[in-house]
Parts: structure tokens; sequence; C-alpha cells
């Protein structure tokens, strides 16, 4: 975001009424080393390590004090692990989830803390508003609904899919075996993967314009040059300004939501291999 409002000012230097700024200053981030190679790190290698640094130190920390006198911290973790127990897996997988609740969490908490950096100064951008990063989780959980399938049902799981005995007709068998084995293993991740993606580039696509827009007004009510500039930019940039604070407010809870959505699908994919009847 800093990169658009630096595009921004550049623009009104330029005599622009209340420009855009290109989309490549909204996700592409110059590099802190490595550039060109196989190690480069960026902003959102660093926004990822440290949503994967958190929870991690949360629950190292979770370690301290006793089960009759929990530290303050290991009540912390234990509610989080409770609430996926709870919200998450049981709902999503039903009996046999617990194997599967570290695996949820780890999901949860990293896109949430991921998600959480677009409304943090000097940040300013959801890790998961990059593609990259949403397709590999969704991959993971590909690989995982598939080994829990094969090693609870073997052969049988993918006979189920490609070839349904709930349909009686061969014909019709065959063709609803096709967009079964299509939607599970091709559109499922896909799925999986852009509905976070997407849904995090418009948040902060939004909270991009609605900052240009506040930076716009402003500025050319500072700058302006009549009467009728006096009486409708205060109006448009106390819109635009609300409008920030209220979407930035939206932003936080989105975080938390789609942390939320993307392991309850990823449990109930699991849930659907581990208990195909259901």
């Amino acid at each position: 975001m800093i990169n658009a409002f630096l595009a921004f000012a550049e623009a009104e230097e330029g005599g622009s009424a209340v420009p855009f700024p290109p989309p490549r200053n909204l996700v592409e981030w110059a590099p802190i080393f490595g550039e060109d190679s196989i190690i480069e790190f960026n902003k959102i290698g660093l926004i990822s390590l440290i949503a994967f640094a958190v929870p991690v130190i949360i629950f190292f920390l979770a370690k301290g004090g006793s089960a009759d006198q929990p530290s303050k911290i290991r009540v912390f973790a234990e509610k989080i692990v409770e609430f996926v127990e709870e919200q998450i897996a049981k709902p999503g997988i039903g009996h046999g989830y617990e194997p599967y609740v570290p695996l949820l969490t780890t999901l949860f908490l990293f896109i949430a803390i991921g998600n959480l950096f677009e409304v943090i100064p000097f940040f300013n951008m959801p890790s998961n508003a990059r593609m990259a990063g949403p397709l590999v989780m969704a991959l993971s959980v590909w690989v995982m609904f598939i080994a829990v399938g094969v090693k609870h049902h073997g052969g049988q799981y993918f006979k189920d899919i490609v070839w349904p005995s709930s349909v009686e007709n061969p014909f019709m068998r065959g063709f609803v075996g096709f967009i079964e084995l299509f939607s599970v293993f091709i559109a499922r991740p896909l799925s999986h993967a852009v509905r976070l993606f997407a849904n995090m580039l418009a948040g902060h696509i939004l909270l991009v314009t609605f900052g240009v827009l506040t930076i716009g007004t402003f500025n050319k009510f500072i700058d302006f040059d009549g009467i009728s500039s006096i009486a409708i930019m205060p109006l448009a940039w106390l819109g635009s300004f609300v409008g920030l604070i209220a979407f930035t407010g939206f932003e936080v809870g989105v975080s938390f939501i789609q942390g939320f959505v993307f392991a309850i699908l990823a449990a109930v994919y699991i849930g659907s291999s581990l208990h195909p009847a259901h």
C-alpha cells in the first residue's frame, strides 16, 4: 500500500485528478535480498515467515505452567485449540477428527495472521493476496485428503469416485463419475486456493482505493481553487476517511473469517475421504 501511495504522490505532482496506482504497485514488492535467484526474499516472504513464527512461539511458551496452574499464554493456546476442535474439526470431519487438529490449527493461524498484515502499518499487505501461498496450502490439503482416502479405503476410494455405486444407470454412472473426478481432483484445490486469494486481493484493493481517495481529496481541499471546492472536498475527504476506517475494521474480521473458511473446507475435504459414505 505504501508503494501505491508513493505512486499516487508522484501522479499528483504531474497534475492528475485522483489517480489510482498501477496494479503492479499493489502486489509486487522489491526483493529484500537474493534478487533474481531461487532464494529471493521480499515482503511477502517476510510476512509469511512472521505468520509461521508467531504460532510456534505461542505454543512453545504455552508449555510453561501446569494443568492446575496454567500460565495465561497456555490458557490462550488451549482456547485456540479448543476453538479449532469444536468449530472446525468436529463439524468438518466428524468421528476420528483428532489426528487432524494440528494441521487445521496451523492452517487457521497461519492464514489469519498473514492476512492481518493488511492493516499493520508499514506492511499493509496480506500475504494471501498473492496466489502462491494459497495454492501451496490448497495443494497440501489436496495431498492430505487423497492420502487419507487411500490409507483408509485403498483403491476403493478412487473406484467410488470414478464409478459411484449409488447411480444405477451405467451411462449416467460414468458421466457422474467423470464429473466427480474433475470436481474432487481438479476443481476442489483450485477453488480452495482462489477463494482465499481473491477475497484478500479484493480487500487489499478496496483499502488502497479508499486510502488513495482520502489522500487525494485532502490534497485537493488544501489546494482548492474555487468556492465549490471548499464545500465539496471536505465532504469527499470525510466520506473517504470514514470508509477507510470502516473497511480497515472490516478487513480485520475478514482476516480471521478467511482463515476459518479455508480450515473448515480442509476439514470437510478430509472428512469426505475419511467417511466417503457421508
